[in-house]
């Protein structure tokens, strides 16, 4: 019912906006109505300004109306009687800009209005040449668009040095997990990591972030129904526009102290000469709060981990149309597995009597290395293209406490995954008219996979029980390669001045562990109703492989047996998702700095794909539901006026599955069989997550503030209850400082979980869920950066 009713609501939106634009006059410029003032801002480069001030003046130069240029440079204003006014434009580092318009008693005025930069345009100029097949080849139409500006990004309590994960938690849709995991919109994981519109192949699941937040200039979250360009992890595609060093020789450094230990020292460069541009970052973190705490403490017992990130991009502008680039970037991260004290011991080892739970030393030490080589131009005034060739190793190594593992768990497993991924994207835009822009792309990726695993355990009687102190030891080492191809080809339709159509195909085919493919349909729709009210609707086939951290069939015969043995000896393999995506939504500007936004979606899915940490390692296994419903709604509201901006984002979402098809030697017989019959709550499901934030800059000090609210993941058999709501309050106070012989600070100081609330985010129940997590405790963090 619920699919038919959004079907039908996508086809009566489309059938409409349509209608509409059957009505006018496509592509010419519109007869303004009477009291209808509208207008396009460019620079003297003939590119469009946005977010300039636009004001309405009267004669005598009091100020009437006040409103902002939009992306594309474009204002209007409504309801204005007959007579003669001055537009004035104002943007920092521009000229103001005046037009008289004269308004009749029976037509509006369209408005033109140069601004004259304060700045030298040259470097401004190969920037956005540089950017130009960039910007013709990505599009989001039809689909929810969350941008998260470089403003944005300081405006957080911890600014820049807010972990990539927590900036994500600012969009709507988006509940956190523990080991720094997301969820967005009722999806395990399955969110696609881009740089610079280059995808970047999955890195194995840890601990670790492998992106930092410092290098990024902007970051887009797209959701819904998406444009056929964009496949494989559909969730949500995270898409980072880089610094690039075009506007500015300099850098900092940084270095932060505070709560838990926390020591931080970061970095960064970047500058421009002649046709060459760099941009670098680095840092290096120690903390004693590297995993969720599994107590409810303030502190976490042999938690420390030790990370360090680098990141670079180097471009160089080959011709006035052609630009070659350079990304590389480094994550490594250590982490200590922290342990829970006075635990009872379940075995018993051979010459010893005691081990404190307080004393298990685990680690987990995790690397990420990727490259892209790209290159981006323009053929004429017709043609964007992109080619990019990219590589990506990852390794994952768990490390065990031998005593301790076995007395408490009744395994030790030593365990290493690696994954060395290179492949090529080719994406071209060609501009046949005005009415039609056509896209198209391949992709090719191939990844060899090695799951290598050492492994300690006690014999065990057919009930499981141990039938000996001796452990026993054995191995299992496999490998694959796994290849993933892709191709697609859509196009871009303008129906009208107000309406634009995005229709295409694509597809994908994976040769891994298991193969499929399939064809997926995509179409996508904008109707711009009036110049303050967006609605968008669509509709997105999927098809997302599984992930590749498979365990093998050698490894379940080679436990059985023993204490390592899992509940089943089961295992069909894991298939890839497939499934049908709805999605509509309207924003509105209801004055030109307060905008809402409302979403609603509904995904309906065969072989949903889920994962959990079914083993002592605390690593993942995927899975499969024969079936699933996904569905939610999400609204979203943004102010920015002067000094002031703040932001709400409140989203309601449920997330079910039924029958576990794959994978099932995780799951004991009742579980199993409950799940057949029943529709359960995935695991990371969270009825509502919301999100809200505000920053005011008063006197030179910026005072922002922002906070968190889950209602709880699921828990308990099948995923049955779930964890008390919680909210999470964090505060900051920064502020610039010129000093003569320093030039240039900042300082600033947070306060993390500003009440010092304890919540859980885990408690180490429910489907696929290993062990408990806590939410930080209270955390107090200062910091200082010089700017040369």
């Amino acid at each position: 019912m619920k699919r038919t009713l959004i079907v039908s609501g996508i086809c009566m939106m489309l059938g409409a906006a349509a209608h509409a634009a059957d009505l006018s006059q496509p592509l010419r410029n519109e007869i303004q109505q009477p009291g209808h003032i509208s207008g396009q801002v460019s620079d003297t480069l003939g590119h469009s300004v946005a977010a300039a001030s636009v004001k309405l003046q009267a004669p005598d130069g009091k100020t009437l109306r006040v409103t902002q240029t939009d992306s594309q440079g474009r204002f209007s204003f409504n309801r204005v009687a007959a007579g003669t006014y001055a537009v004035a434009v104002d943007k920092p580092d521009f000229q103001t800009g005046t037009d008289i318009v004269t308004l009749t008693a029976t037509a509006g005025k369209t408005s033109k209005i140069t601004l004259a930069s304060t700045k030298a345009l040259e470097v401004k100029v190969s920037a956005y040449k540089r950017g130009h097949a960039r910007n013709g080849i990505a599009i989001n139409t039809g689909s929810s668009n969350y941008h998260i500006g470089a403003s944005d990004i300081v405006a957080l309590p911890q600014g820049a040095s807010t972990p990539l994960n927590q900036v994500l938690l600012q969009a709507p849709g988006v509940a956190q997990d523990s080991y720094g995991q997301l969820h967005i919109r009722g999806d395990h994981g399955n969110v696609q990591y881009r740089i610079n519109d280059i995808l970047i192949p999955e890195s194995i699941t840890g601990f670790g972030q492998m992106l930092d937040t410092r290098f990024a200039d902007s970051i887009n979250l797209l959701t819904g129904a998406l444009p056929a360009q964009y496949g494989y992890r559909t969730a949500g595609v995270v898409d980072i526009h880089t610094k690039n060093g075009a506007f500015a020789n300099g850098g900092r450094i940084g270095v932060t102290v505070g709560s838990n230990a926390t020591r931080e020292l970061s970095g960064e460069a970047s500058g421009h000469k002649g046709n060459f541009t760099y941009y670098l970052n680095a840092s290096v973190l120690r903390n004693d709060l590297g995993i969720e705490n599994p107590t409810a403490s303030s502190s976490a017992i042999h938690d420390t981990t030790h990370q360090n990130k680098e990141f670079g991009y180097f471009s160089y502008l080959l011709n006035a149309s052609s630009r070659l680039s350079l990304i590389l970037g480094n994550a490594d991260s250590r982490f200590q597995i922290p342990n829970v004290p006075n635990q009872t011991p379940s075995y018993t080892l051979t010459g010893v009597s005691s081990y404190p739970s307080q004393n298990l030393d685990e680690r987990q030490h995790e690397t990420t290395r990727y490259g892209i080589l790209a290159l981006q131009g323009t053929l004429g005034d017709e043609f964007d293209y992109q080619l990019a060739a990219f590589s990506r190793y990852s390794k994952v190594l768990f490390e065990p406490d031998n005593t301790g593992d076995l007395m408490y768990t009744g395994v030790a497993s030593h365990v290493l995954r690696s994954s060395q991924a290179n492949g090529l994207q080719a994406d071209g835009s060609y501009h046949l008219n005005l009415r039609h822009t056509l896209r198209s792309g391949v992709f090719f990726s191939q990844e060899h996979l090695d799951n290598n695993s050492d492994i300690l355990t006690f014999p065990a009687d057919s009930s499981g029980n141990q039938t000996s102190s001796t452990p026993v030891g054995f191995t299992d080492i496999n490998s694959k390669i796994a290849d993933l191809y892709g191709v697609y080809a859509q196009d871009e339709w303008k129906l009208g001045h107000k309406l634009t159509v995005n229709y295409g195909m694509r597809f994908d085919q994976v040769d891994a562990y298991v193969t499929g493919n399939q064809w997926s349909p995509r179409i996508g729709a904008v109707y711009q109703a009036t110049s303050q009210t967006t609605l968008h609707a669509g509709y997105a086939r999927y098809f997302t492989p599984p992930p590749n951290e498979l365990i093998s069939d050698q490894t379940i015969a080679l436990s059985q047996g023993t204490t390592a043995a899992p509940p089943g000896t089961q295992n069909d393999p894991v298939k890839p998702e497939s499934a049908d995506y709805y999605d509509v939504g309207i924003s509105h500007k209801l004055t030109p700095f307060f905008t809402l936004g409302l979403d609603g979606y509904y995904k309906e899915v065969s072989n949903l794909l889920d994962e959990g940490q079914f083993g002592s390692a605390l690593l993942y296994t995927p899975f499969n539901y024969r079936e699933g419903r996904v569905y939610g709604a999400e609204l979203t509201a943004n102010y920015r006026k002067d000094n002031l901006s703040a932001y709400l984002s409140l989203a309601r979402s449920t997330a079910l599955g039924r029958g576990i098809i794959s994978s099932q030697y995780n799951f004991d017989s009742a579980e199993l069989s409950y799940i057949a019959s029943h529709w359960v709550n995935l695991d990371h499901d969270q009825s509502i997550t919301a999100s809200a934030g505000s920053a005011y800059r008063w006197r030179g000090t910026t005072y922002s503030a922002d906070a968190i609210y889950g209602s709880g993941l699921r828990s308990g058999f099948a995923n049955t209850g779930h964890l008390p709501g919680y909210v999470q309050v964090n505060i900051a106070a920064a502020h610039t400082y010129h000093v003569a012989q320093l030039g240039k600070v900042q300082a600033r100081v947070s306060i993390l979980n500003l009440f010092d609330k304890s919540y859980e985010i885990r408690d180490g129940s429910g489907i696929g869920v290993g062990a408990p997590q806590y939410g930080p405790r209270r955390g107090f963090y200062v910091s200082l950066d010089k700017f040369f």
